[in-house]
């Protein structure tokens, strides 16, 4: 058996220049916490998260201010901007005409037939996609009173969007079944992948803090992903939404489906570490999340056992009380008193990848 396993065969759509199912790498998405309709604010967020390594962006588009602002924020985006729409078919014409790649709609929420045919018509001609974006949260009553709030409401839900959709000829569709707890994410997600051609957008909705919201998302998105479903993604975070980014690349890292930036190995420290090895990494850490490069480096308290440990890393330290060393791939390069073993790194890297470490 292979891990993880073989990607899900989906159909492949186009958000503005970035590939989403078919075969195409899973891609990280984010949505930006600012008043969309503050344009500028919009963009200097849109360009942190892309400089992050974010490749999709979704932005709010609640009003006629915020529909409005997107042409000036598509217009100086780096990134692909997918609008969040809310029942209102008119803000999705909006949002069409000033630029989006994308929209998150569900089309049954935004009234009659002919609302959802102008929606469905606009987007055919500028060539954008579709997502429905099925919650737990906010099932319709039709689903609830038969299923109760279980995944297979949600997946009813989901179905019922998409038939409208093709109802009118669209298949540019991607699906999101968002629940806050990783068991009905899970079992919705799997179930819906039995069923549709469509690309999947996976996430666990409201996951929570940086902390909580981490480990509930790398458990979610870890089981789909290692189950080969999953084209695009979104960590959820009450958090700076640049910390989404870092937490997707992680996932997607250690499950080797994609590499971007900086993979530390760090000891836990024990009774033989003679340096403050849990700052040391911390530091390291921070000073390298600039960094694109995919590499693996090492932060070890052992000079005995530290770098048979990390051989597998590209570079790396290790500390003693009176001596430090640096190692590449497990094998001594240098010794050094471990005050310069930070620096040392950092210079090490710097040589390595050519990027700005400060």
């Amino acid at each position: 058996m292979t891990f993880p396993a073989a990607r899900r065969k989906t159909v492949q759509i186009s958000v503005g220049r970035v590939r989403v199912g078919g075969g195409a790498p899973v891609s990280v998405q984010s949505m930006t916490t600012t008043n969309t309709a503050d344009a500028d604010a919009t963009i200097q967020q849109i360009k942190r998260l892309a400089t992050a390594g974010c490749e999709i962006v979704r932005v709010t588009v609640n009003n006629r201010d915020a529909a409005l602002a997107l042409r000036e924020i598509t217009g100086k985006s780096p990134i692909p901007v997918i609008a969040d729409i809310h029942f209102d078919h008119e803000l999705a014409l909006q949002s069409i005409k000033n630029g989006v790649d994308g929209l998150r709609i569900n089309p049954g929420n935004i009234g009659s037939r002919r609302k959802v045919q102008a929606v469905v018509l606009a987007a055919k001609e500028r060539n954008i996609p579709i997502r429905i974006g099925v919650n737990a949260g906010s099932l319709e009553k039709e689903h609830l009173i038969t299923y109760g709030r279980t995944p297979r409401a949600m997946v009813e839900s989901a179905l019922k969007h998409i038939q409208i959709l093709e109802k009118e000829g669209f298949d540019q569709i991607k699906v999101s079944l968002k629940a806050s707890d990783v068991a009905r994410t899970v079992t919705a997600y799997r179930l819906l992948a039995e069923k549709v051609p469509y690309p999947l957008h996976i996430g666990v909705t409201e996951a929570g803090t940086l902390f909580s919201g981490t480990i509930r998302s790398a458990i979610g998105l870890g089981i789909l992903l290692a189950e080969g479903i999953g084209d695009t993604l979104r960590v959820s975070l009450s958090a700076d939404p640049v910390e989404e980014i870092k937490v997707a690349y992680a996932i997607l890292r250690d499950l080797g489906i994609r590499r971007r930036g900086v993979e530390m190995i760090s000891c836990p420290t024990c009774g033989r570490a003679e340096i403050d090895v849990i700052s040391l990494a911390n530091r390291i850490e921070k000073r390298l999340f600039s960094v694109q490069t995919p590499l693996k480096i090492a932060v070890m308290g052992c000079v005995v056992n530290g770098p048979g440990e990390a051989q597998e890393a590209d570079i790396g330290v290790a500390g003693g009380k009176n001596i430090g060393i640096l190692f590449k791939k497990g094998v001594l390069v240098k010794r050094l008193p471990p005050r310069e073993l930070e620096e040392t790194l950092i210079g090490e890297i710097r040589a390595l990848t050519g990027e700005e470490i400060f």
